[in-house]
């Protein structure tokens, strides 16, 4: 599931009302547990449609925190990584936020990964990105609009603005995913505000199972 959709989805009467465990989906099984809400409906023909999303901060918070510990297998690990990134991003400091990205996809199981394809969906790793930082109850946007298209993350911090875009590479970094930054001149949408902005291109390698650059510059 692409986690950065929970913070808004679209789900009909009939889906929200299934209650079989085993076939139930993962937004009904969030609504019914409380961890999404009611944030507004629409009628397409004879059936409604409802938009669904946190209930507030917290809420977003407790169940990312509880993702990033199931996903990682260590909740004191997954604690230790959660503080590093808000250092790293506090500092602006692209070498510790790639030692830290480093760390926190290393620290998932292999087995996570064996027959599975999971490693070549961008979604998978900016699931990963998404919870890990909405763990710690920061201001985020996922697929930011913009006039060009959708900015992967917006990430708000009292003192700076981070633009992320995420590339899965077959193995060597390409530098695809700060062009595409600069290309579509995202960086536009928040110039003016008052604070930095800085654009980072992440790329991932499916045979790395892991980070193989972080590229950024302060646009």
């Amino acid at each position: 599931f692409f986690t950065p959709q929970l913070e808004r989805l679209y789900a009909t009467e009939e889906l929200l009302s299934a209650f079989d465990v085993d076939t139930m989906a993962p937004e009904a099984l969030l609504w019914q547990t409380g961890y999404l809400t009611f944030h507004g409906q629409r009628r397409i023909g004879a059936r409604i449609e409802y938009e669904l999303g946190y209930p507030n901060l917290e809420v977003a918070y407790s169940l990312n925190d509880a993702l990033l510990k199931g996903l990682m297998g260590d909740p004191s690990l997954a604690e230790q990584v959660t503080l590093s990134a808000y250092e790293a991003l506090v500092r602006a400091d692209t070498t510790l936020l790639r030692h830290h990205l480093e760390r926190l996809y290393a620290s998932i199981p292999h087995d996570w990964y064996r027959k599975n394809p999971i490693t070549h969906y961008e979604g998978y790793w900016a699931s990963v990105f998404y919870s890990h930082l909405a763990a710690l109850g920061l201001e985020l946007i996922a697929e930011d609009v913009t006039n060009h298209g959708c900015i992967d993350l917006t990430v708000k911090l009292p003192e700076r603005i981070y633009l992320f875009e995420f590339k899965v590479v077959p193995d060597e970094p390409e530098g695809q995913a700060l062009a595409q930054l600069l290309a579509k001149g995202y960086a536009e949408k928040y110039r003016g505000g008052g604070l930095p902005v800085h654009l980072v291109g992440i790329e991932f390698s499916k045979r790395a199972r892991n980070v193989v650059a972080v590229d950024a510059v302060t646009g």
